[in-house]
């Protein structure tokens, strides 16, 4: 390699697609959203602060989806009967990435919406439409990787566990969305279910990434199918 072509891959290699950057990206943003969702941490912090987190963990979830969403290929494959259809690991990917923007939608209108209508429209309806978004994504990946291992019962695969961990992560996040439902009186149905939710979710989908995340022995070879 000379020295120019070696000066561009060390200048463009952040840029790069790795599974490591989509586990890490996955991991600190299900960190952030579990902190801002923890018992205690709005009382201490403000909803202010907590709504802070959830942002900020919204943009490394957007990262770590789009990363997923590059690696996970072409959109579609050439059927043995000739004509395409779109692979199940890139529509898992795309849907994904998705509910990210939609959680991105939402986590920024909650830092500054004041009203019931705004908490409606701006706040709870792109969450609601995220987490669907999500419960789509998780089931694809769990068709996929079920396909992949033929008995849809692997529990010595570390991928396998890795998206139904995931799975479960989604489901906690639409608990959470019905929970956050804000009513006429201004008031969420349940702010412990919409904490609950939200901070068993993260949680899921922390372990899903932490078990996604290449080790040494296959660094560059792991599955980029699942988190979250």
């Amino acid at each position: 390699m000379n020295g120019d072509v070696a000066a561009s891959a060390g200048r463009f290699g952040i840029l790069s697609a790795t599974v490591e950057k989509q586990c890490w990206g996955f991991m600190i943003g299900s960190t952030l959203f579990a902190v801002g969702s923890a018992p205690g941490f709005a009382a201490w912090a403000g909803s202010s602060g907590a709504n802070l987190s959830f942002f900020i963990g919204a943009w490394f979830f957007t990262g770590a989806a789009f990363v997923q969403l590059v690696l996970s290929g072409n959109a579609t494959i050439v059927a043995a009967d000739g004509p395409k259809q779109f692979r199940g690991e890139w529509l898992s990917a795309a849907t994904q990435f998705a509910g990210t923007l939609l959680f991105n939608a939402s986590t920024a209108a909650a830092l500054h919406a004041d009203t019931v209508t705004e908490e409606r429209r701006r706040v709870w309806t792109p969450d609601a439409a995220g987490s669907v978004a999500f419960l789509v994504s998780g089931i694809l990946a769990v068709i996929v990787v079920g396909h992949a291992v033929r008995w849809w019962w692997a529990p010595r695969d570390r991928e396998w566990w890795a998206t139904q961990i995931n799975m479960l992560g989604c489901l906690a996040f639409g608990v959470s969305a019905t929970g956050a439902y804000v009513t006429s009186a201004g008031d969420a149905v349940s702010d412990a279910v919409a904490s609950a939710g939200t901070f068993v979710g993260a949680i899921c989908f922390l372990l899903s990434a932490a078990l996604t995340l290449p080790r040494r022995r296959d660094a560059g070879h792991a599955p980029a199918t699942t988190s979250p």
